[in-house]
């Protein structure tokens, strides 16, 4: 059986399907999807992104009407987004050919995408995970930690982050403009969404064993950490931003509990040492926080993420001048505490200085020098890179 005939304009449906050495199941793949379209009336097509099979996979495609389109860059998100810009219709429903997803009830994802969804996932727990089809580490661990991240990060309403049958319209997918080639495809696509305030919803849906007889491409760890790596870059407030200014508080709180004089809490005490450490926090926590405006603002001017309003308006109130003011403000403090730390030194002849009571002023004024030249840097940085975003 094979699709209806479609010419371009008048294609509602393409189911596409990655492809690796899958002889033994993309034949049943097939077949299931082109009887849910021929038994639901939907005109549509099968479009097939090749990875470089050498088992007779294209032939076993061709042979049902599908077409295959051969994607010479590894890589399950390569040989989705080489068939996904091969298709021709108005929504895609994307999902493996190793009969691990059940083609042949596609319904659900295609009466969502006519409500207007621009992107339906596939909800493995709310459906059926049957035995022997999801390891129990990603069942258990994995794949709820990595959604609950992802809920998290990006406030994405998917219960199942990385369920591989999912569907979408082909303008939202084009909007998205995805980049990466590996498994963490499926993460940047939901990623993407939530950014641009997609309108995105799931469906249950059933995961059965592979029927491949052999390992499959996934690589657990390696993996788990590229997605987990993914939402990390593509989320500045949780890398760098919300990090840094908790070192900021934690670090300005324990230098102005100790700048008085040592303190001490059941029997320890806290002296210039501990002063020297929390300066360092707020230093650090300051260059987190510049790096997440920095990663934005790039991210931003790349067409990465979408236009930050928020970030529009900073950048109208706080502009080169005002950062250049703040720092020259800074270091003017900082050399101020200097001068004073240097006349203390001079009324003792240039002799040894107590060194509990000089690093007290020495402290807070280095720091007021570094943060006020890294604030001149910053704000010319954020100048530069503001030029081709204006």
């Amino acid at each position: 059986m094979r699709p209806k005939p479609a010419e371009d304009a008048d294609v509602e449906l393409t189911i596409v399907m990655p492809c690796l050495n899958e002889a033994r199941t993309i034949g049943i793949c097939i077949r299931k999807a082109l009887d849910c379209l021929n038994r639901n009336n939907i005109r549509g097509e099968i479009v097939i992104g090749d990875n470089g099979s050498t088992d007779g996979s294209q032939e076993i495609a061709k042979g049902l009407g599908a077409r295959v389109v051969p994607v010479p860059v590894r890589g399950y998100g390569a040989a989705l987004m080489g068939a996904i810009q091969a298709a021709r219709g108005r929504y895609i429903i994307m999902g493996d050919s190793d009969d691990s997803y059940d083609w042949s009830n596609i319904m659900p994802f295609v009466e969502k995408l006519r409500d207007g969804y621009d992107l339906v996932m596939g909800n493995r727990f709310k459906g059926e995970i049957k035995p022997g089809a999801m390891p129990w580490l990603n069942r258990y661990l994995g794949n709820p930690v990595l959604t609950g991240i992802g809920r998290l990060f990006f406030r994405a309403p998917a219960g199942d982050f990385h369920c591989g049958l999912r569907g979408f319209s082909k303008a939202a997918v084009e909007r998205m403009d995805l980049r990466t080639t590996g498994m963490e495809f499926a993460s940047e696509m939901v990623v993407k969404a939530c950014l641009f305030g997609m309108k995105i919803t799931e469906v249950p849906t059933t995961l059965a064993p592979d029927g491949r007889g052999r390992p499959p491409h996934l690589r657990r760890w390696q993996d788990g950490w590229r997605h987990l790596r993914f939402m990390l870059l593509y989320s500045p407030r949780w890398l760098f931003l919300y990090p840094g200014i908790l070192l900021m508080i934690v670090g300005a709180l324990a230098c102005l509990w100790l700048l008085p004089g040592p303190r001490k809490i059941a029997g320890v005490t806290f002296d210039v040492h501990t002063l020297l450490y929390a300066a360092m926090a707020v230093l650090l926590g300051f260059q987190a926080v510049v790096f997440a405006v920095f990663t934005k603002v790039y991210t931003i001017a790349e067409g990465l993420m979408p236009p930050d309003s928020r970030l529009e308006k900073m950048f109208n109130i706080i502009k080169l001048e005002t950062g250049l003011a703040v720092g020259i403000a800074l270091m003017v403090c900082g050399i101020a505490g200097s001068g004073y730390a240097f006349i203390s030194w001079q009324q003792t002849s240039f002799g040894p200085l107590e060194p509990s009571v000089t690093l007290r002023a020495i402290i807070p004024s280095l720091l007021a020098l570094v943060l006020g030249c890294q604030t001149v840097f910053a704000s010319f940085f954020l100048s530069v890179l503001g030029l081709k975003r204006k």
